[in-house]
């Protein structure tokens, strides 16, 4: 669809150019008045055209939230989708609140490996929070770059968060939730896990690796230590929405000997 096509591409260019003038007002900085009027213009402009464009779609869908499907790239619904969460996984963490564990259920913990490496990337911003603080001359351009490593700090925190409030969760019946914060969620029934078992490894790659054989790795701190050999090929989504399927999962537990005695145990009826 064209219009939806160059709606697209007007928001790619004109969102991120809004938020760099917003950073500057924010920051201080002193914005010429013909500056601030085309940008203004184009916001409006770019406004018009998406609204234009999502009223077509929705007299072609007669649903809202097709509509939203439609018009926003998956990419971008799920980075937004997994900072809400992030976020929202701070106050769950304060309150030692676990997200999706019920009564009967059996939580995981994996956050072992990275903890340490967590908190030193939080330790390391800031420190170049204060450093450029101290080093930056400029007001206008610290308080922009302030609000960059402010956030950077929520986000690192959020992330770690999103880890420790949502475990993998071996459910009342026999099914198992794994899970990596908000960014993995893939749900084993129990009929599908021909064998369990623990398996220290040190596979290379991204934080969810897919090989051609569909072995899918669920990396923290560069290793799995529990392996599930699957009778069917399962469905996941990977973090920033592309599909697989999935025929072996390794993945990490903190505790993978516990996980997989209580696996091996036959689901009650």
């Amino acid at each position: 669809m064209t219009g939806l096509r160059a709606a697209r591409t007007a928001a790619a260019v004109v969102i991120p150019g809004e938020l760099v003038l917003v950073l500057c007002l924010v920051a201080g900085v002193r914005v010429p008045g013909w500056a601030l009027a085309a940008a203004e213009a184009a916001v409006l402009g770019v406004l018009l055209l998406e609204g234009w464009v999502l009223g077509r779609l929705y007299a072609r869908t007669r649903s809202w939230r097709e509509t939203v499907r439609a018009a926003v790239p998956v990419p971008v619904r799920q980075l937004l989708l997994h900072e809400v969460r992030a976020v929202g996984s701070l106050g769950r963490w304060a309150l030692r609140r676990e997200h999706g564990v019920g009564a009967g259920d059996r939580a995981a913990p994996y956050t072992g490996p990275q903890t340490a490496m967590m908190y030193g990337l939080l330790f390391v911003a800031v420190v170049e929070t204060v450093g450029l603080a101290v080093l930056v001359p400029w007001p206008a351009v610290h308080r922009v770059v302030l609000v960059l490593d402010v956030y950077g700090v929520v986000m690192v925190l959020a992330l770690h968060a999103a880890c420790v409030t949502r475990p993998h969760v071996l459910r009342a019946d026999g099914s198992l939730r794994i899970r990596y914060g908000a960014l993995f969620d893939l749900t084993v029934p129990p009929d599908a896990v021909v064998s369990a078992r623990v398996e220290h490894r040190f596979p290379e790659g991204r934080l969810v690796t897919l090989s051609g054989d569909g072995v899918l790795d669920l990396i923290v701190g560069g290793q799995t230590t529990v392996t599930l050999e699957l009778n069917r090929p399962l469905d996941f989504r990977r973090p920033l929405g592309a599909r697989g399927r999935a025929r072996t999962v390794r993945f990490h537990a903190d505790d993978p000997r516990a996980l997989v005695s209580a696996l091996r145990q036959p689901a009650p009826p």
